[in-house]
């Protein structure tokens, strides 16, 4: 990101070329106004917007979407997933609040909770599964990943009749739920990343367990909102009390769910060796979540 991401280090037609680049690399476009919301700097106006395109010879306006020239060709099938999601986004939000109920109640060291990935962004189709960012206590990643992969697979039992994808599909149940980002506490407190990816990663997510956690994420991480001033939450939260203590699940448990973890995670990529679709999906999330990719060697 070459763009320093602040009003007065940058263009506001640059400003618009890099945040519609950030929104390419996650697969989907955005129409002028919603562009515009979520514009690096700060947001802008359609009409703006639409001026800096006119202006920019690497954006064009397809199918009521910013794209880039080289994303031109995709605009119809992205244009049918955005209008997709409204249908399908509230029955899957639904369930999603479900699933985080239960998760927390059974896992006290869980503070916060955020929707991400399609869902959160607009353009969720019946075939994707859900994308979970996530605050753990300290020493309890790799159980938070084996914890919410089990309670997704018998979440998935009751949804066996979902639509998948080469990315979803699994022999049992469809992939329903999915952790794409699991922070310890001491690693927000900063982040080792403040760049305009990651701070757009969370612009785009929605917490709905733990809101104060991730505005104490904020405020630690001050460099985030130099590149998007808008980076709040509305109060979506759900209130939730754990059923189980916290010293139900000790530091040293962390450490047998590494193996476990990371056993049925390159199963999963065995499972993925003939969908180098769903293979590059995996590779692009890791790549953009590093240094926090679980299994990393």
């Amino acid at each position: 990101m070459t763009v320093a991401g602040t009003k007065g280090g940058s263009t506001l037609r640059e400003r618009v070329e890099a945040t519609a680049a950030l929104v390419e690399r996650r697969g989907y476009a955005l129409p002028p106004e919603r562009l515009g919301q979520l514009c690096l700097g700060g947001p802008v106006s359609a009409a703006e917007v639409l001026a800096a395109v006119a202006a920019d010879r690497r954006l064009v306006l397809r199918e009521g979407l910013v794209v880039t020239r080289r994303q031109a060709e995709a605009a119809s099938a992205i244009a049918a997933r955005a209008r997709g999601h409204a249908l399908h986004a509230p029955l899957w939000t639904a369930v999603t609040r479900r699933f985080v109920r239960t998760l927390v109640r059974l896992n006290p060291y869980v503070l916060g909770v955020a929707i991400a990935g399609s869902l959160a962004s607009g353009g969720f189709t019946a075939s994707d599964d859900v994308d979970l960012n996530l605050i753990v206590e300290d020493g309890h990643r790799h159980l938070a990943y084996v914890a919410l992969n089990l309670l997704g697979i018998a979440h998935a039992l009751r949804h066996r009749s979902k639509p998948v994808d080469a990315h979803s599909r699994r022999p049992l149940a469809p992939r329903l739920m999915t952790a794409n980002l699991i922070l310890e506490r001491s690693q927000c407190f900063p982040l080792a990343r403040q760049d305009p990816a990651m701070a757009f990663e969370l612009l785009v997510s929605r917490p709905i367990h733990g809101l104060e956690a991730w505005r104490r994420l904020l405020v630690a991480n001050p460099r985030l909102r130099e590149h998007f001033p808008q980076l709040d939450w509305p109060d979506e939260a759900i209130a939730v009390r754990p059923w189980l203590p916290a010293w139900a699940f000790p530091r040293g448990l962390d450490r047998a769910a590494r193996l476990v973890g990371e056993a049925g995670w390159r199963w999963m990529q065995w499972t993925r060796r003939r969908h180098p679709e769903a293979r590059a999906r995996v590779a692009y999330v890791r790549e953009t979540m590093r240094p926090y990719a679980l299994f990393d060697r």
